[in-house]
């Protein structure tokens, strides 16, 4: 592959990424404005508007293969990104509370049918050596999606509730993208053979190349070390967005316009991290698997212990090291491991635990936060859960060097 055409490609993938974390993220500062406008309707209903499209995702997710039996991946990604900008940009024109859910799922069906290529289509197109690197972009893009999102979702709310849904016409750039540079090719849905040679850390039970189906539930067995350990950091990272605002004001800690600055900071935290994984994977390869336990402890531990500035500060950049490295480093095992299958195979499964996680978070949560009579008990149940992470981490992985690629 030819450097020039390397970087479009790149880039082109790398735009993807950027747009996947906004299905509900972006929403989340115009909620109380459309909360306003809907409040005839209960809590719950408008809180759907930021959680349904996760549970979309998944779906899709789970059926991704099936559609790249239909589709080649430009195809696939055009298809996809069409949906995402008329069913997100397309809520702007909605005044029925049943529609605009109908298109949110709508939303997370488009996501569903990107979000696998955003990372499947490294490990398709790039060798070993570079995916660790890219990962770490991947991710890096994803945050930064995320804080440009957030703060342009923010700002469009204050002009009326439904502008905030203009947000999702950033996919635009993408989709041009895609058109001019994607290589319009057919993912193997059926692979054949164990890729995981040549990775840095292999999961426990991995075994001599063989022959295994396609089917979704069965590549679940072959890759959930990477599905479950994307699901638990996914269950971490959610108690920070669904507590810190309230947590802070019911102690006092801060105004929302300083939690509003300290959730952005986060963001940019795993994004700087996020460009420099490469370098981390090729420095301390054997104990990166360590800092998105550990960082997800430390964090929530820093959280609960005090209520002044700089431990919000010093705990919500923890986490933001957490999830800069969490993340990425999970994608590269994986993507390594399934090789150019990656995409119709680990990646769909990746994906949906990501979701899922997302989705669960509050659900198990908060049940478990009520059995502990502190105001930061989400916090501490954080800790917990990242000691499971971490044993998790421990039992399933242990380190080998990245082989050359051949």
């Amino acid at each position: 592959m030819k450097k020039a055409t390397n970087s479009r490609l790149t880039y082109t993938v790398l735009s993807i990424s950027l747009l996947t974390v906004m299905a509900g993220a972006a929403m989340a500062p115009a909620l109380g404005e459309i909360h306003n406008h809907f409040a005839s309707y209960g809590n719950l209903t408008v809180q759907l508007i930021v959680s349904l499209p996760a549970l979309f995702i998944v779906a899709t997710n789970l059926a991704f293969s099936r559609l790249c039996r239909w589709m080649k991946t430009r195809t696939l990604a055009t298809v996809g990104l069409c949906l995402y900008v008329l069913a997100g940009a397309g809520a702007f024109f909605v005044d029925n509370i049943w529609l605009l859910l109908a298109l949110r799922a709508l939303l997370g069906v488009s996501v569903g049918m990107v979000m696998p290529l955003s990372t499947g289509l490294l490990a398709y197109f790039f060798p070993p050596q570079e995916q660790a690197r890219l990962m770490g972009l991947s991710a890096a893009m994803n945050q930064m999606g995320g804080v440009v999102a957030t703060l342009l979702s923010g700002i469009l709310a204050g002009m009326g509730w439904n502008f905030s849904f203009l947000v999702y016409l950033l996919a635009l750039p993408a989709l041009l993208l895609v058109v001019l540079f994607l290589p319009n090719v057919q993912l193997n849905t059926n692979p054949s053979l164990d890729h995981s040679p040549d990775y840095y850390e292999s999961e426990t039970g991995t075994t001599k190349a063989r022959k295994h189906p396609g089917h979704p539930f069965k590549s679940l067995l072959r890759f959930a070390p990477s599905v479950v350990g994307m699901l638990l950091v996914m269950l971490l990272f959610f108690i920070y967005p669904t507590n810190f605002a309230i947590i802070s004001a019911e102690r006092g800690s801060a105004d929302s316009h300083t939690v509003t600055l300290i959730m952005v900071g986060l963001d940019l935290v795993a994004f700087v991290i996020g460009l420099g994984f490469g370098q981390l994977m090729k420095r301390i390869p054997g104990r990166v698997k360590y800092i998105a336990p550990l960082g997800f402890m430390s964090g929530y531990a820093v959280l609960a212990c005090g209520a002044g500035l700089p431990f919000l500060v010093v705990g919500s950049a923890l986490l933001g090291v957490a999830n800069g490295v969490g993340v990425p480093y999970l994608n590269t095992i994986a993507s390594i491991k399934g090789g150019k299958d990656a995409a119709t195979t680990v990646m769909p499964l990746i994906s949906a635990a990501l979701y899922l996680g997302q989705f669960l978070s509050p659900l198990i949560v908060t049940p478990l936060s009520r059995l502990i009579p502190i105001a930061t008990a989400p916090y501490a149940v954080g800790v917990a859960i990242g000691l499971v992470l971490l044993v998790q981490t421990w039992s399933t992985r242990r380190y080998h060097a990245l082989a050359p690629h051949r």
